[in-house]
């Protein structure tokens, strides 16, 4: 079937014979091919503007492009492509896998890409023998549907462990389709090579009718990579709306949030907590003295300290200034005390070091038990905060504990 002359004005004569003289199947992977070099250069511009996911976007670009390749020459060398377009197109399957893989975190060594290469390379060394052909033809289909499918798995342990999705193989779907398709081709190429054979060297439905499904599923797979940097994308804006910007905690914001849905967990269970309030002594003289940038390495540097020390089930947030709050699941009064005195001794015993100017640091810290389902946060809050400007008032550098009656504002010393 041959696509009938379409003379338009503005249209070059050379340009509309040649378009003229393709076959469905042909002008169908041609489209492919400009599909496929449009979608190189926005991943390319994407590697060039994103440093963080350069090598991963970069690898991406690689692979759209080495498919623009491969089907501009199948549109070319139809009837009979040469064992070099096989070999671009399965590296440019490779180069998809690589990406993806540097992307979600699990590199990819290169014994694996090597074995598919090779497997490649001997069934075109056994198709210089006729008879062999169509073993050629289960290898190459195979490899792909292989490196398809494992891709697919990648991305659905991707969803499942590391973005938590409820439906992990919406994420794999188009992976997984396109295994299963050259994996059929493959299947059909083992059972009935003689059918295989013949469908290759013609310009059939079958052949027109895939190549128009691989239009569909090659944008099914750059919208997957797209939704993978837009889900990256979305982590990074949520994870700036819940941490301090200077220290790597929880800001004030989202500890009022684990707070609240930690307090509602408790009225069920008829469980305890407890909450530390701590404040950095003297911490307007260490911005004074040394500089604000020094200030800032104190806070740094007493963070660090005390996320050491807590438990891995333990909540710390920078809740203010030099202010941070810590709570503490399961903690009655007395083991809160406990805790709280040992944060206080972690920070005295080891002085910020700033070249040769060792700066010696300390924390007052209040601590409040929760009441039970009868008193609210705001309320445990205040009775910290006051325990915590008794400790200040008292001398610093020292624990105290929140009493049971009402929370009474105190003045904040000096």
């Amino acid at each position: 079937m041959r696509l009938g002359r379409c003379y338009k004005p503005g249209h070059h004569p050379y340009v509309a014979s040649m378009l003229s003289a393709l076959t469905a199947t042909e002008m169908a992977f041609l489209q492919i091919a400009v599909l496929q070099a449009v979608a190189a250069l926005l991943w390319g511009l994407g590697a060039w503007l994103a440093q963080a996911e350069r090598v991963a976007l970069a690898h991406w670009s690689v692979y759209a492009g080495l498919s623009a390749v491969t089907w501009m020459l199948l549109s070319l060398h139809f009837r009979s492509p040469p064992l070099l377009v096989v070999l671009i197109g399965v590296c440019s399957v490779i180069a998809l896998r690589r990406g993806i893989r540097l992307y979600i975190g699990r590199p990819l060594g290169w014994a694996t890409p090597a074995l598919m290469l090779a497997l490649v390379l001997a069934g075109g060394a056994l198709a210089q023998e006729a008879n062999w052909r169509p073993l050629q033809a289960v290898i190459n289909f195979g490899v792909l549907a292989a490196l398809y499918l494992a891709t697919a798995f990648d991305l659905r342990r991707h969803a499942l462990e590391d973005l938590h999705w409820r439906f992990p193989l919406a994420l794999s779907l188009p992976l997984l389709l396109g295994g299963v398709a050259f994996g059929s081709r493959a299947l059909r190429a083992a059972l009935a090579p003689e059918s295989v054979a013949t469908e290759m060297n013609m310009h059939s439905a079958l052949n027109v009718g895939s190549a128009l499904a691989y239009i569909v599923l090659v944008l099914l797979m750059h919208a997957t990579l797209m939704a993978l940097v837009v889900t990256r994308l979305l982590g990074r804006l949520q994870q700036l709306a819940r941490r301090d910007a200077l220290t790597g905690l929880l800001n004030r914001r989202a500890m009022h949030a684990a707070l609240d849905q930690h307090a509602r967990q408790r009225r069920r269970a008829a469980d305890t907590f407890s909450v530390l309030m701590i404040d950095v002594d003297h911490f307007k003289d260490v911005n004074d003295r040394h500089g604000h940038e020094a200030g800032d390495h104190a806070l740094m540097h007493i963070s660090r300290l005390m996320a050491q020390a807590l438990r891995t089930q333990d909540r710390l947030a920078r809740f203010g200034g030099e202010e941070f709050l810590v709570l503490l699941p399961a903690s009655n009064l007395a083991r809160a005390l406990a805790e709280a005195e040992s944060l206080r001794l972690q920070v005295r015993s080891q002085p910020l070091e700033l070249g040769e100017l060792s700066v010696p640091l300390s924390v007052s810290i209040g601590v409040a038990e929760w009441a039970g389902s009868s008193e609210d946060l705001s309320r445990l809050l205040a009775r910290a905060d006051d325990a915590l400007y008794r400790a200040k008032r008292l001398g610093r550098d020292r624990v105290e504990a929140a009493l049971q009656g009402a929370a009474e504002p105190l003045p904040q010393p000096g």
